[in-house]
């Protein structure tokens, strides 16, 4: 698979709470961005944050939160991130979407594995 030197970065910002037919809607943006042959996913999950209602969630020891944040980044061709954002704005009932340009420096993998 080939990326463009030139692409772009989508990064979603979610809780860890949220769901979607049943099941973490990270895994599902992740399933759904596979299904649709994109480059690659990673789901990063933070020790602490706050969102549109300045509601802290922490993994501090005495604070324990279930709704810890989670930062999914995908990297591909624009076109192919512009046709997977109708899924996402349906998938995606409250958080925070972002898009940017990017630069790819080298995106390889191993085919022989």
């Amino acid at each position: 698979m080939k990326i463009p030197e030139d692409a772009k970065l989508l990064r979603i910002f979610i809780g860890e709470s949220d769901r979607w037919e049943g099941k973490p809607l990270f895994e599902a943006i992740i399933q759904k961005a596979r299904k649709d042959g994109l480059a690659g996913a990673t789901v990063l999950k933070g020790f602490e944050g706050f969102g549109a209602h300045s509601r802290m969630h922490t993994a501090k020891i005495l604070r324990l939160s279930e709704d810890l944040p989670i930062v999914i980044e995908i990297v591909d061709s624009e076109e192919k991130i512009e046709a997977f954002l109708p899924a996402l704005d349906e998938m995606v009932k409250e958080g925070l979407v972002t898009l940017e340009k990017v630069r790819v420096i080298k995106y390889r993998c191993d085919s022989e594995q």
